[in-house]
């Protein structure tokens, strides 16, 4: 299972990265022009998770998956929502 983990520097990335052998890049967040508000993304396959948990802490990193299923969305009422007895 592929993880993304982030972290606000770069140096903390690449040690992350070289430990457990993953891709280094530069993230995004929707909504930030500014370069230096990016974090930085170790693409990770198959991860020793004890190993990856203990960096995470380490480099005060994130974790996010990306094989989650997207929640269900809630269903929409069929008829408007009566408050008063009539």
């Amino acid at each position: 299972m592929e993880q993304i983990a982030y972290f606000w520097e770069q140096d903390d990335a690449e040690a992350v990265a070289e430990r457990l052998h993953g891709v280094v890049r530069r993230g995004r967040f929707h909504g930030e022009d500014d370069d230096e508000d990016h974090p930085w993304i170790v693409v990770l396959e198959d991860p020793d998770q004890a190993v990856l948990d203990g960096l995470l802490a380490e480099y005060d990193g994130w974790l996010e998956t990306t094989d989650e299923q997207p929640a269900t969305p809630t269903p929409l009422p069929t008829a408007p929502k009566r408050f008063k007895k009539t």
